[in-house]
């Protein structure tokens, strides 16, 4: 189902239920939320407590990004704080198959998390596996960076390969997303579309959830 999915790290966390309110008010029904830990991305950033106070000011799905080293360690208090959706990247987990379905055994949903470099082939063994995966269209660690188009190649790649093996996999990306390359991703075959400061940093983040919606339910028409 598509969905846009505003990334609290571009949210100004001292009215941070405040601008939860205004982006669900816009329509969205996912939050995206970052957990750095300042060795896997060269940032710091949330944990567990966070993600437990967001849970009580909003129905909406927490789909928390593990940008982490060790993330087995952690799994289970982000989900007991209230995690729906947990991801992980590749480049993290030295037993990847076993980490979702650790993900899977405490109850949330399991991503898998590709960073620009890495390519699509690496995932050939856990798609099967995994709920979502999460393609990186800028590198990990910071908000506000440059989408980097080339990604692009990579969801066709994912879209066309979970079509051809009949997979129930949606396809999520992050960073860089705009109203000017929105639909691109959409038509790629991206079905959650997390942008952070696109929304958190217009004038009226309700009406840019709107706006973000309607142009990606105008791109479903077509996909190249």
């Amino acid at each position: 189902m598509l969905q846009i999915v505003p990334s609290l790290l571009s949210a100004d966390f001292a009215r941070l239920a405040e601008e939860i309110a205004r982006v669900e008010r816009g329509g969205a029904a996912m939050l995206h939320l970052d957990v750095m830990d300042g060795h896997f991305v060269p940032n710091l950033t949330l944990g567990p407590p966070v993600v437990e106070s967001v849970r009580k000011v909003t129905r909406a799905k927490l789909d928390v990004h593990l940008m982490i080293e060790d993330p087995d360690r952690y799994i289970p208090a982000f989900v007991a704080a209230g995690a729906d959706l947990l991801s992980v990247h590749q480049e993290a987990c030295r037993h990847l198959h076993r980490t979702l379905r650790l993900i899977q055994s405490e109850g949330a949903l399991a991503g898998v998390v590709i960073n620009p470099a890495t390519p699509v082939a690496t995932l050939d063994e856990v798609l099967e596996v995994a709920d979502y995966v999460l393609i990186m269209s800028v590198n990990p660690g910071f908000g506000g960076q440059k989408f980097i188009p080339a990604v692009l190649d990579k969801v066709r790649t994912l879209d066309r390969q979970r079509r051809e093996r009949g997979l129930a996999l949606e396809i999520e990306i992050d960073g860089g997303i705009t109203t000017q390359n929105l639909a691109d991703a959409v038509r790629a075959g991206c079905d959650w579309i997390v942008t952070g400061s696109s929304i958190f940093h217009a004038s009226d983040p309700s009406a840019a959830v709107a706006e973000m919606r309607q142009i990606a339910r105008d791109a479903t028409a077509i996909q190249v």
